[in-house]
């Protein structure tokens, strides 16, 4: 007898999460490549109706049709997530199209790299504006729109916001990047204490080091060699590495979980 085929949501998650996400919609930022595209095929895998927000409208495209091809229902919006108007006309999009959505994952992030006496005022305000004041207007908006739609009854609101072990080390080159980090996973405590009761659940997830579009450079420098070489594993995190949590936090299951800081770094934090 041939073997059963591996189901997409397997194939994403080393054929272990039993998490469904089925009749939820969900909003991802910073979509259009890196970990946030592969938390939007993830999503899709596993049931819901994604839509994937990013700057490069293109290139959300381009993935939309790929889950569009392979059955799931996805919807594409330009999305900077430092301007109010676009956050609100993306939520507005998303709910003409599938619904209020239910499940957000703030993943959009920006870095500068450098020595603090020399990074550019623009670039730390870049930082500043993308990662945290975008991961707070996102969470507002969808928060606003979920209390609006009945989650204090249904207790069915998800927001998971992406971290980075950064907030708790001290490195040379990030400080910036590293401080929103931080405040991030404490604006997910204060979020969750102030939405308990609206049904909405407010977690954080810091991953390790993962080679991504921000990093690309770093990584491939002798630098970046020799921190990598330096780790307890001496690699670099797998993305995958990180999708049975961020499903279990989406989902239903997950009910009684907010307010937490997770942290999946395949040990680089020891």
């Amino acid at each position: 007898m041939a073997p059963e085929p591996l189901r997409p949501e397997k194939a994403l998650t080393g054929g272990r999460s039993v998490f469904r996400l089925d009749g939820r919609t969900a909003l991802v930022t910073g979509a259009s490549s890196g970990l946030g595209a592969g938390f939007a095929r993830l999503l899709a895998a596993a049931g819901a109706r994604v839509v994937l927000g990013a700057r490069r409208l293109e290139r959300v495209e381009a993935l939309v049709d790929e889950l569009q091809g392979g059955g799931a229902e996805a919807l594409g919006v330009r999305l900077d997530v430092s301007d109010d108007a676009q956050v609100t006309a993306a939520f507005d999009a998303a709910e003409a199209r599938f619904g209020t959505v239910d499940t957000i994952i703030a993943n959009a992030g920006t870095a500068a790299g450098g020595r603090s006496t020399e990074v550019a005022e623009s670039a730390i305000r870049s930082v500043i504006d993308t990662n945290l004041l975008g991961t707070y207007l996102v969470a507002r908006e969808g928060a606003r729109r979920l209390i609006a739609g009945g989650s204090r009854e249904r207790e069915h609101g998800r927001i998971l916001f992406i971290g980075s072990i950064t907030a708790r080390q001290n490195h040379t080159g990030d400080a910036a990047y590293a401080a929103t980090k931080i405040a991030v996973a404490h604006l997910a405590r204060q979020f969750a204490r102030e939405w308990a009761r609206q049904g909405i659940n407010v977690n954080t997830v810091q991953p390790g080091w993962i080679h991504t579009g921000i990093n690309d450079e770093w990584t491939r420098s002798e630098q970046g060699r020799a921190a990598i070489a330096a780790l307890p594993r001496k690699r670099l995190q797998q993305p995958e590495s990180l999708h049975d949590m961020v499903l279990y936090l989406c989902s239903d299951s997950s009910r009684a979980v907010t307010g937490a800081t997770f942290t999946i770094d395949d040990g680089q934090s020891l």
